[in-house]
């Protein structure tokens, strides 16, 4: 049933595999559960309730991307957008009318991929740009592992990242993390990243910097009630038209093009990683996967969370060897299942999630040498995309600086032709959005 359901041999992989590859997904996407509550609950959201959409917003929009999609993708509550959600468009339209501007940018991405216009525009990115797009993502997940491990930390003095404090319990464990996880790559250990994972948990836990746990309900309880927030989204449009009128639009907007172009640069960045893109660089089925990405928006809007969206952390499954959905329904199974064992998922530490994020982004490296640098028409917009994303923190800028580096310089330099409607028309309206944010 399986192999007839995702085709696991046409993949060159097994149940095993994906099985081990949705787990290491999980491992390092479940920060969300504990991150997402936090940031939303400062809008003024019932923390508990906001948990348990988080979690079930991920494990249904994760669930249909295997099945519909049959990728290794895995959604949830994008983190940017959460607090964007939280401390811009909660303070002006209320909590309740925040969610009902996620629904209606969850209701436009819906239509824009009935139209194939979502599929045109990722088929639309140049080769080189999604070369660009995957090493820029894997600079981005690395800062993002250093920051949580405590190796780097951002100096307000200096206004300038930083060497962090090695010393701190935390760190060093982080750092006995990154050594192990490393080792176990280089030997070609299967389930390095997973085994790292728990590993360094154990390790934590051996020292006193991880708490042990103590009786049954540090392993079970009963998850909190979801009513505080399910379906609050109806309310919310009223709320939304009485505190903006039709200056929801513009919000509309912020929402779906950071999300649009985040979607777009991981699902090209980790299918480039696997080697899913075809021989035209394009993704295949990408409006089905397009559109399990909009069903999760509007999934997790009506639950009570912000922009659900396809995580980076896809490629630590992807670059141990997860090639299909099956990666996805088990990583869907995990989140619900952590609805009754959140108190074993709060154990898993940050420091040893971030050395994974850490080896993910050495794995993504890997493109940049299929980028002709020789060639500074190709290099330029390339290397925009891949320094952008890390520097402004958003893998969307990224895209953006590169795209119009790459519309401008070919326009102004008499080889306007190689440029497609689609790069013409997308740069546009990147300027637009330039000015006008």
């Amino acid at each position: 049933m399986l192999e007839k359901l995702f085709k696991l041999k046409a993949n060159n992989t097994d149940v095993k595999t994906e099985v081990l590859d949705g787990i290491t997904t999980f491992m390092t996407m479940a920060y969300i559960i504990i991150v997402n509550p936090d940031i939303l609950s400062a809008a003024g959201l019932d923390k508990g309730a906001i948990l348990v959409a988080t979690v079930l917003s991920a494990g249904i929009s994760s669930i249909l991307m295997g099945l519909y999609a049959n990728y290794p993708f895995a959604l949830a509550s994008g983190m940017g957008l959460n607090a964007f959600f939280a401390y811009t468009v909660a303070p002006a339209v209320g909590w309740k009318g925040a969610l009902a501007v996620v629904m209606c940018s969850g209701i436009l991405f819906f239509i824009l991929t009935l139209t194939s216009i979502r599929e045109a525009i990722v088929n639309g990115i140049p080769q080189s740009l999604k070369m660009a797009v995957t090493t820029g993502i894997g600079l981005f997940i690395a800062l993002l592992g250093f920051k949580n491990a405590g190796i780097i930390s951002y100096d307000a003095a200096a206004d300038a990242f930083v060497l962090g404090s090695l010393t701190e319990p935390s760190t060093l464990l982080a750092l006995f993390g990154l050594v192990f996880t490393s080792l176990l790559v280089v030997k070609k250990v299967k389930g390095s990243l997973l085994w790292g994972i728990l590993g360094t948990t154990a390790v934590g836990m051996a020292t006193g910097i991880v708490a042990l746990p103590t009786g049954l309900s540090s392993f079970i309880a009963a998850p909190p009630s979801i009513a505080p927030t399910a379906f609050k989204f109806v309310d919310g449009f009223k709320d939304m038209f009485a505190q903006v009128g039709f200056g929801f639009i513009p919000l509309v907007l912020s929402f779906g093009f950071v999300d649009l172009f985040d979607s777009i640069g991981t699902f090209v960045g980790v299918a480039s990683k696997a080697n899913m893109l075809d021989e035209n660089g394009n993704l295949p089925r990408a409006n089905k996967a397009l559109m399990a990405d909009a069903v999760g928006t509007m999934v997790g809007a009506a639950l009570g969370t912000s922009t659900v969206t396809t995580y980076v952390e896809s490629a630590a499954g992807v670059a141990e060897g997860g090639r299909t959905g099956l990666t996805a329904v088990v990583t869907g199974l995990l989140f619900i299942a952590s609805l009754f064992l959140a108190p074993l998922a709060f154990m898993i530490p940050g420091a040893a999630t971030a050395p994974i994020l850490i080896i993910v982004g050495v794995f993504m490296m890997e493109p940049v040498a299929k980028i002709n640098f020789a060639d500074y028409l190709e290099a330029i917009p390339a290397f925009l995309t891949i320094a952008m994303m890390p520097f402004t923190f958003s893998i969307a800028d990224g895209i953006v600086w590169g795209m119009l580096a790459y519309t401008v310089l070919r326009l102004f330099s008499g080889r306007r032709k190689e440029v497609s409607l689609t790069m013409y028309i997308l740069s546009a309206l990147f300027i637009v959005w330039l000015v006008w944010r």
